[in-house]
């Protein structure tokens, strides 16, 4: 299986989130890590499944994330396993908005399978840190997502 993992981060707490995903998705197969300001295209073939997240900033994901997703072809998009994240500080959605939640839908428009519910993990202030233990909850996350794509893949061979 090959995954790709792309993330935006301002203060470097996605960034963590991102690398700590990335690591735990690796019993999967082959994974790369990259990040939105990373110029090159938006490259899907040969992905099997898509993890992005980003900070949460004015109730959303910020513009070069979203710019980022809104490249994507949609004949490339259009059955992917996707999965989206977002840092954020520990308020409600309502207040706070969610990045994940912004991502997911565009992908979701484009016909992309969201194999979990987007997430958030938290961050003490505007800048960070994160908060205690999310680092172990991304993990087990990402943990959670490798399972959802095993089932799939065994789904798929069987014909269901």
């Amino acid at each position: 299986m090959n995954v790709l993992v792309v993330y935006d981060t301002q203060f470097g707490n996605t960034e963590q989130v991102a690398r700590v995903i990335a690591s735990h998705l690796e019993p999967l197969g082959i994974v790369r890590l990259i990040s939105v300001s990373d110029e090159a295209a938006v490259d899907l073939d040969n992905v099997d499944l898509l993890v992005i997240g980003g900070p949460t900033q004015g109730h959303g994901a910020r513009k070069q994330l979203r710019d980022w997703v809104n490249r994507i072809p949609a004949e490339a998009a259009l059955g992917l396993a996707t999965a989206t994240f977002d840092t954020r500080l520990h308020w409600p959605a309502l207040i706070a908005g969610s990045a994940a939640r912004t991502i997911a839908k565009p992908l979701e428009n484009l016909g992309a399978n969201l194999l979990v519910r987007p997430e958030s993990f938290f961050v003490q202030g505007t800048e960070g840190p994160l908060a205690e233990g999310e680092i172990d909850r991304a993990a087990a996350w990402a943990g959670d997502l490798a399972s959802k794509c095993s089932e799939a893949a065994i789904t798929a061979s069987l014909g269901g």
